[in-house]
Formats: C-alpha cells, structure tokens, sequence
C-alpha cells in the first residue's frame, strides 16, 4: 500500500476538527522531510489552515515558518522575495476571503521581516489588511477579541507598527507615499473614535518621516523613527522614552527632531548623530510637499489633531512656508 501523501494527510485532517500536536510534528516531517519546501505544499498548508479547525499552538509557529522558509530562505537570490511569489502569497492569503492575523498576517510579516528585499505591493497589502480589518472590525487584528469597528486599539497600533518596522529589512528605508496614503485613509476612516494614543504618534511620526523623504533628505530609517519597544525601558521610563521622544520630534521642530534622534542610546547613536547633521538643510517645505499634503489633509474636509500636529511642526521650523499651506496654517489654534 501506498504511502499516504501530504495531500492525503490534509485531506483527512480536514475532515475532522482538530489539528493536534502529533499532526503538526507528522506534518513538520511531511515538509521539511526533503530538506525542502516547494510552493505546492505552501498551498497545501493554506488549505489546511482555512479549513474550520481547531489548533495546536505548534501550529502558529510552523506555519509561518514554512512560508517563510518558501519565500525567503530558499529564494534565488536567497533573501529576495520575486514579484511573482509576493503574488502568490497574496492570492493564497485570500483565497478564503477573509485574514488571520495568527497564521496568515503573520506568515506575511514573517515573510517582510525576514527577506532582505521584497515588492513592496507585499507591504502595502499587509499595511492595508490590517487598515481595513481596523475599519470593519473583522479579520487580522480582531482574532475573536470583542472590538469595537472603526477604532484603534494599542494592539492594532502595535501591528500597523510592525507592518511599517518590517518594510526596514525589505530595503524600505523611508515611509513610501502609498504607505503614508494608507495612514492617511485610517486617520480619516476613525476621526470620530476613540483611538489610542499611540495611534497619534505613530501617524505623525511616520507621515513626518516621509515628508522628509519628498524633500529630498535622507529620513531617519524606520529602525529609529518607528521603534518604540527599546525607548519603554529608557531612563525615565515612558515619560523619558518614547513619549520624550514624540514630544521632542513634534513639539521641538526640527530642532527637536535633530535632538530627539541625537539623543537616541545604542544601536541607534551612531546613526541618529548623522542624520541629525544632515536635517537643519531640508527645512523648506517644497511645493511638490506642499501639494500632496493641501490635498491629503482636506481629502475629507476635516482638520484632525494629528494633522495639525504636523502643521505646527512644518509652521514652527520651516523657513519658508508655501503659499499653498497658509490656509491651512491660519486653521490651526
């Protein structure tokens, strides 16, 4: 007779209700039993893990794994994920319509964080999963939790940083504009919630970061303008950390974001003091800047309290201030 197959294995796992902690090591051997993993049994595992089952814990960590392991350290060139499997990922991942955040959001950041360089339509359909999961209040970041629709917990804060922390390794140095339009898209969609406030700070720290990206400087690297997990235990606690930080980056100008990054402890010292010598010349807000922000800002008519952050920061510290902007300037308190 026959050797049952990793199909055949899935097939009558399937047909079941739970997936053990013996299934998940007969299914670790079934993958890694060759030494590789190929794209057929990525998708097997896809179907699987679609299936209306209960789970071992092993399961979360073998998934994940696997899919990375296919995308990324079995790539040629290893480490560089291709157009076509970021593809390919995507149309697994909604092959059921819906995303879960415990297998498969996280086997797409295990993925982003693990390769060297990826597409970055890989990254912006993570950011925008989990954006629209925040609006609806279903899917990737809800994982059963009672949430309520359309606000922004500190979990989801927490991923929507990892989403952009991730783009880091992908060779992602600066927030793009698709992904500051995501944020953007998010800030609108919750102007009326009660959102954490680490949502503000992640906003404004991330749109400040590309907008000095379009002003041609070198923007901090994600590694430092998104961290927040090495400032929480920084003299003074959170008060000295990250939130010293923000109201350095924000309140103090450019200044204050040239002495928030200089002030920054191992790993990030070194890094931060070149990048604080090379900000006090891209102070001038450019009109092609100008223009993007007039016209993201009152995308829906609403001047929220992140985006006057932002004002007040380009207001305080810019030298010239673009015609374009001064409507919007005489808003602000």
């Amino acid at each position: 007779m026959a050797k049952p197959t990793l199909h055949d294995f899935i097939e009558t796992k399937i047909s079941g209700e739970h997936v053990s902690e013996d299934d998940v090591v007969t299914l670790r051997r079934y993958v890694y039993g060759d030494m590789v993993v190929s794209l057929e049994e990525g998708a097997a595992l896809f179907r699987l893990n679609s299936a209306d089952l209960t789970f071992a814990p092993d399961w979360y960590e073998l998934f994940p794994e696997a899919i990375g392991d296919i995308l990324v350290h079995q790539a040629r060139p290893q480490g560089y994920v291709s157009d076509e499997n970021a593809s390919w990922l995507i149309e697994q991942v909604g092959l059921d319509g819906r995303v879960c955040s415990r297998t498969e959001l996280e086997a797409v950041l295990h993925v982003l964080e693990k390769a060297r360089k990826a597409p970055e339509h890989l990254e912006q359909f993570a950011l925008r999963t989990v954006a629209d999961s925040v609006i609806s209040g279903t899917g990737a970041t809800r994982s059963g939790a009672d949430l309520v629709p359309g606000v922004i917990a500190d979990g989801e804060v927490e991923l929507l940083r990892r989403v952009l922390y991730a783009g880091a390794g992908c060779s992602g140095m600066a927030i793009s504009r698709a992904e500051a339009e995501i944020l953007f898209d998010l800030n609108d969609a919750t102007v009326e919630s009660e959102n954490a406030p680490a949502w503000l700070e992640l906003f404004a720290k991330a749109v400040a970061n590309h907008v000095m990206a379009l002003s041609g400087f070198a923007p901090p690297s994600r590694e430092v303008a998104l961290a927040r997990e090495d400032w929480l235990n920084a003299p003074g606690g959170f008060e000295g950390g990250l939130s010293g930080f923000f109201k350095k980056m924000i309140g103090g100008g450019i200044s204050g974001v040239r002495d928030a990054y200089s002030d920054q402890p191992d790993p990030f010292a070194e890094r931060g003091a070149a990048m604080a010598a090379e900000i006090s010349v891209n102070e001038v807000v450019t009109e092609g800047e100008a223009g993007w922000l007039v016209e993201r800002i009152g995308r829906d008519g609403v001047l929220h309290e992140n985006e006057k952050a932002l004002l007040r920061f380009i207001r305080e510290e810019s030298p010239n201030i673009h015609p374009d902007l001064r409507p919007l300037m005489e808003k602000l308190d």
